[in-house]
Formats: structure tokens, sequence, C-alpha cells
């Protein structure tokens, strides 16, 4: 069968196309820009994927979906965007979307939302509803699976517990820790999304789903919390106003401040399933949220991530794509050249492919974590998004406060653009010639405030560019 899958690049969208390849479909993947999707670490021997650019707020680029498609995913999810109202945005894309394959032979669309158990919803749950709402106008048969909190590595609530579990001994949290929930394990998500596709009894239908428990927030926490070994304490206090819930949650985790408005709304409202056969209709067997947590370590140690939270654009910048960005800027710039001789490359570039993360950037780390912090201070991403893999990049993935450009271990170069708040944009580029290692930073000012940060930044620069070139390379 002919699958379109939207929402390729983010966090269920790269769990489910593997999965979708080995049943045999031939995949027609939706990408707003084809050079951060590398399609290679999913092909399987004969299988047959497509990449197709599309951006679903221009409804001209739908043309470039094709009209024998038997069924769509609609994964698309803007909840962590700052660029506008995510409500607007969302609406917009699902008429597009909604109007375009109306005009395909798809007999179904396949729709993942939230859980909507109260009239009093969300900003984040009612725009989901509407989205539902939306999508249930087009000339083909909805399903809709609602899902609450996603538990697995890279989810964003997998990472926002796991900061607060491993850094804090004690917690005094907000309120909204009481709120019931019933998290699902990312596995048996998937396996919800591929047992729906083009099951007739499905046609028209939504179902709630999560997993065997009925926890709350504080229960999860708790629960990671004996998985890891780690003695915790939690005091809930009712003093704390949603924003300073969101405050809390931005400084002391890896998430945006946008994101973290968003969740502290959403987490007031309890997510509970409605009754439902869907699981035993499709011979799922739900797994329990300890167990699940412990099977997202197992990927993790095993290196086995395949997508994270922070894998979809949300940032302005990026708003148009990675691809205008690859070509470095070389007028109106300030750069910091530096050279340093090789002897063994493999070795070099494994370094070079490791940086960030855990490891750090190899020399003067307290002084990337104090930048880290200010850029926190000022809404930014922080240093603590880390990255998806320990030892690989691609195109597209997330690096601390960079985002990764270009990444080619064949041409030994690898392409870094920064995420933090900037009075200007900034390039981090590492790249192998003739026996040498070449590290460039280039900074594009804006205005005259850039280039006073540019020049006051200069002695920190001549420190740490010299450092962590001469590690990398020795």
């Amino acid at each position: 069968m002919k699958i379109l899958l939207t929402g390729v690049t983010g966090y269920i969208g790269k769990r489910l196309l593997p999965v979708l390849l080995e049943e045999g479909h031939e995949v027609v993947c939706c990408v707003r820009d084809a050079s951060r999707f590398d399609g290679s670490r999913f092909r399987v021997p004969g299988s047959e994927l497509t990449l197709i650019e599309v951006d679903f707020l221009k409804r001209e680029s739908l043309e470039a979906i094709p009209d024998d498609i038997d069924a769509a995913y609609y994964l698309i999810h803007s909840m962590s965007s700052s660029i506008g109202d995510f409500e607007e945005l969302e609406k917009r894309s699902a008429v597009n979307f909604r109007d375009r394959i109306s005009r395909t032979q798809a007999r179904q669309v396949i729709y993942l939302s939230g859980i909507i158990n109260s009239e009093a919803l969300s900003k984040h749950l009612s725009s989901r509803k509407a989205v539902e709402d939306t999508l249930k106008q087009g000339r083909y048969a909805l399903t809709t699976l609602r899902a609450g909190i996603i538990v697995g590595s890279g989810s964003a609530s997998f990472e926002i517990i796991r900061d607060l579990v491993e850094k804090l001994p004690v917690m005094i949290a907000p309120r909204w820790l009481n709120t019931r929930s019933q998290p699902i394990a990312i596995r048996n998500v998937i396996q919800y999304l591929n047992g729906v596709l083009l099951r007739e009894e499905t046609f028209g239908n939504s179902y709630d789903i999560g997993g065997p428990e009925i926890m709350t927030y504080k229960d999860m926490l708790m629960g990671f919390a004996r998985v890891r070994g780690l003695k915790r304490k939690i005091w809930v206090v009712p003093v704390m106003t949603p924003k300073l819930s969101s405050y809390w949650l931005y400084f002391i985790t890896s998430t945006s401040y946008k994101l973290a408005v968003n969740l502290v709304d959403s987490m007031k409202v309890e997510i509970v399933c409605s009754e439902n056969d869907l699981a035993g209709m499709l011979n799922i067997e739900l797994i329990r949220h300890e167990d699940a947590v412990r099977m997202a370590f197992d990927k993790i140690g095993g290196h086995g991530v395949l997508s994270s939270w922070t894998d979809a654009l949300s940032g302005e910048k990026l708003s148009g794509g990675i691809s205008r960005l690859i070509d470095v800027p070389e007028h109106g710039c300030f750069r910091d050249i530096r050279k340093s001789t090789i002897i063994d490359e493999e070795m070099v570039l494994d370094r070079i492919w490791s940086i960030g993360g855990k490891r750090g950037w190899y020399y003067g780390n307290w002084l990337w974590e104090i930048r880290g912090f200010l850029d926190k201070l000022v809404g930014g991403v922080g240093l603590r998004r880390g990255r998806r893999d320990d030892n690989h990049l691609v195109a597209g993935d997330s690096l601390d406060f960079w985002r990764v450009l270009y990444a080619s271990k064949e041409e030994k170069r690898l392409l870094l653009y920064a995420e933090m708040k900037l009075p200007g944009e900034a390039w981090l580029e590492f790249r192998i010639k003739d026996k040498a290692l070449f590290q460039t930073a280039t900074f594009r000012p804006l205005g005259l405030w850039g280039r006073i940060y540019w020049y006051s930044v200069i002695p920190f620069h001549a420190f740490i560019f010299r450092g962590m070139i001469k590690r990398i390379a020795k």
C-alpha cells in the first residue's frame, strides 16, 4: 500500500517510519526541508521510500502529494513553535491538508491527538480538538487516536521527568503534580498507529489510548526514581502559579519556555482514557509505566534512540529550513579561524562527531555552561538539550544550543548553526583537509549590538576556541 507520512522529522514520525517500511508499504514522506532528513537511515531492503518537500502552511506546495495514496498519517504539531500562535498555525495546516487529501484516492487519515476529558480544555488540547474537527470534514474516513503522556527515550515528557528526578533529590513542586494521567509507552503508541492502518472497523472512530495504570505526575516521578535507584522527596505546595511553574520547568529541565508554558497549561487538566476495546482488537499488550522507563534506558544505553522531541524545527531562524543556512556568509562577518596539524584523521573525526552533550566541548566546559545559563535567562534554549546519540550526528539534529546543518564523515565536515539568543547569527565549522583540522567560528552581527557583542566575547573566544582545537587535534 502507498502511505503518506507527515511529521516524519518529528518524534513520532521517525519511530513510525521504519515500522511501515518493515511492513512492506511504499511510504511517501512529507518534509519541509529535504536536506535535514537522512532517509538512508531508514531504508529497508525491498521497501520504497520517497521524499517530497511540503510546507503545510503553503497550499500550493501540497500539490507535490501524489493522488494515488491509500492512506495518510497526520502527525503535525506546533505546540513548541516560537513563530506566531500555534493554534492558528495548526488550524491552517489542517485545513490545507484536509483539502488536498480529499482530492486524492486516500481512504483513511490517521490522526494522533490528545485525550480530552474536560470541557475546560487547555490551550494545547483545545487546539488538538479543533484540528480533529477540521480533519473530520474531509472526503475520507478519519481515525483519531488520543494519547496522554508518552513514555519513551527522547520524548519531551520523558526528558523533563528525567531532568527533574536526576537533578533534584528534594522537590518543592506545584500542585499540578497531583493531576491524574494515564501514561503510555512509545512502543504501544506505534503499535496502535500501525494497527489501525486501513482497518475498516476503525474508520470514522476516535479512541483514547493509554497504558494500564492511572497515575499522578508525582507517581510518575517517584516511579522513575525507583527505576534509577534514586531516593527522592517531593512536597507539593499550592502557592506556585502557572507562570512560576513554567519558569520552574524551564530553568531546571531542557524544555523551552514556550513548551513549558503549554505543558503546565495541559498538566492542570486530567487526562484519563475512556474505555474502549481497541487494544484487544489489535492484540496489543499494554506496557506498565516503570517497564516503559526501563525500556527507554535500554535504548539510551544501546545508542538506539531514533528520535528526540528536539528534532522538530521550532525556532524562527530555522523556519525557512536549514538548506538556506548551509552556505556560510563571507561578507559583513567576523571570524575566528584556527588550524592544527593532525596525525590520526579517524580519531579526530570521532572526537568531532562526539562533541557536546555529556562529553562537553573538550575545553572550558564551565564557560559553555555559563553561556547556556545566560541563554536560558533571556528565553533561549540553553545548553541542556544535549544530543540524540552520543556518537552519531545527522543534519537536523540538535546539539546543545546548536543545530546540525551538515554532517559528512566522508567529506570530513561538520557545520553547526547557533540557536541561542544572539544579536546576529553564528556558525561553527569543523573540517579536515590535507592532514590539518580547520575550526571556524563565523558571526554575522545584527546592527550595533551585534558588533558590541562580538568584541565583548573576543577574550573568551580566544581562550575557548584555542583550547578546544588543541584538545580535539592532539
